[in-house]
């Protein structure tokens, strides 16, 4: 089945699959060829208002947020959606995304289909009342203890990069926890989103209301959403400078904010490993996944300067035997870049690299062997410094740059070196000295020796920069809960 024969273009507001206002729409372009897949509902401000009206009298006036066996009924009816309409769901996820089909047993789709399993059962076992026991209080003896309950209505702002991972792992804990949701994607992805939208109105006995989604052309239609005195939390994936906008924003209402952000994470190989292409490869593979368009890639190879030249060539030819092109294709780990205006930014940070003195070992420019689509060829820069603008600023492309290090501080120095602190990885033979480099880097995740840490029940979100919260398990789940203490006196 072809994305052409199951999308969704209509926007689900209070319950109802709608039009946009007047009838809006916007092209929706694939970004492997350039073709005009469809159109999606262009939402208007107003429409967008509409929807977060619906969240806000579907949280106050139903029984939504207090009735946990609905949730739970909610979310196991909406994975087994997911579940039945996979095949559908990848076809327009390789369609508008761009996302290699090889791709989507892991977080571009399959991954995510799961954490709505995940968090229903989180939901039907979690301990939402804590005994804080009898003390002696100014008024007398008090039984205290403490509910949690959900934080009310949540604006979930997402990303084009894997929007099925994003948009769930928002959706899902927001819903176990009671919290109505207005789910705003990408333009570039709308309907992975609508998709969502129309499993959720069609295939679950969620009230109308609770669950809503926009799409529109217009980026600035998130204000909406970060103004609005009816909002009272967002939850954003995306990139640092818009996290800015969105505190800002918020800031005159005292929202509650989520942020997962930018990164710019370094894989250290060390002197001791023995095969040092192996060492390299969780960058290599990483830059090369969906064109390197993941805000946790590696994209610093820290080598040692005892074994530079040595890195280097060997990050080079595991960059060369990784094919690129047609996401359609089986054997393809890397795709088209989003859209023109991301694969000219790409372009234009690598060219600044070699004016600063970057080497290019591989790859280095725009691929021009494709009569269609937006590809870039997967890159390696050597010897960067790290204060250069390549090594600094995130490029969401197929660019790894290597960095020769002296010691294991210079090295801890160099990966800390900036103002993101998503992610990492450290691979070296002795054990305890990978585990002691890997404690001292200030990130939200660290890979040890190839260790995959991706899974439905571990927290993800980063340090400085890199955001504000955690992302799935326990911890991404009570990012939607507030916590209300009670007192009662005791004889």
């Amino acid at each position: 089945m072809t994305a052409d024969s199951w999308h969704e273009e209509r926007l689900l507001i209070d319950g109802e699959l709608v039009e946009a206002e007047n009838g809006a729409v916007y092209e929706n372009i694939n970004p492997a060829n350039e073709s005009i897949i469809g159109s999606a509902a262009d939402a208007s401000r107003a429409d967008t208002e509409r929807a977060i009206a619906a969240a806000r009298r579907a949280f106050d006036e139903s029984e939504w947020a207090h009735d946990l066996d609905l949730r739970v009924r909610g979310l196991r009816q909406l994975h087994q959606a997911l579940l039945d309409h996979r095949d559908q769901l990848a076809d327009i996820t390789v369609a508008e995304v761009g996302a290699p089909r090889m791709l989507l047993g892991g977080p571009q789709l399959d991954g995510p289909i799961e954490f709505v399993s995940y968090y229903a059962d989180l939901a039907e076992k979690y301990s939402w009342t804590e005994q804080l026991g009898v003390a002696q209080t100014m008024a007398g003896p008090a039984n205290r203890w403490v509910e949690r309950e959900p934080v009310g209505v949540v604006a979930a702002i997402t990303p084009w990069n894997y929007p099925n991972q994003i948009n769930i792992a928002k959706v899902a804990p927001a819903l176990a926890a009671g919290a109505t949701v207005v789910l705003k994607p990408a333009p570039d992805t709308p309907w992975t989103g609508l998709a969502l939208g129309r499993l959720i109105a069609e295939h679950t006995d969620i009230p109308a209301g609770v669950f809503n989604v926009i799409t529109a052309a217009d980026k600035t239609i998130g204000e909406v959403l970060t103004t609005s005195r009816d909002v009272d939390m967002v939850s954003f994936t995306g990139s640092t400078a818009v996290g800015r906008r969105i505190m800002e924003a918020g800031a005159a209402t005292i929202k509650r904010v989520f942020l997962e952000l930018g990164g710019k994470s370094a894989q250290i190989v060390l002197d001791d490993v023995e095969d040092i292409a192996a060492a390299s490869a969780l960058a290599v593979f990483g830059i090369c996944t969906h064109g390197g368009q993941g805000c946790a890639t590696a994209t610093r190879l820290l080598l040692p300067r005892s074994r530079y030249e040595e890195g280097i060539e060997a990050a080079a030819a595991l960059i060369g035997a990784i094919s690129y092109g047609d996401p359609e294709d089986p054997s393809n780990m890397t795709g088209p870049i989003v859209n023109r205006a991301q694969l000219t930014r790409i372009d234009g940070l690598v060219r600044r690299g070699v004016e600063e003195g970057a080497r290019v070992v591989t790859g280095g420019g725009i691929a021009t062997q494709f009569d269609r689509g937006f590809y870039f060829q997967p890159t390696l820069l050597a010897d960067v410094d790290n204060s250069m603008n390549i090594a600094q600023e995130e490029i969401f492309g197929p660019v790894l740059v290597a960095i020769p290090y002296d010691t294991d501080d210079d090295a801890i120095r160099i990966a800390n070196d900036s103002i993101f602190g998503l992610s990492g990885g450290v691979s070296g033979a002795d054990r305890e000295r990978a585990l002691r480099i890997a404690r001292r880097i200030r990130t939200g995740t660290m890979s040890v020796n190839g260790g995959m840490w991706y899974g439905a029940d571990v927290p993800f979100g980063g340090y400085k920069q890199s955001g504000i919260g955690r992302e799935m398990g326990v911890a991404g789940f009570e990012e939607y809960l507030e916590q209300k203490a009670l007192a009662e006196p005791s004889s």
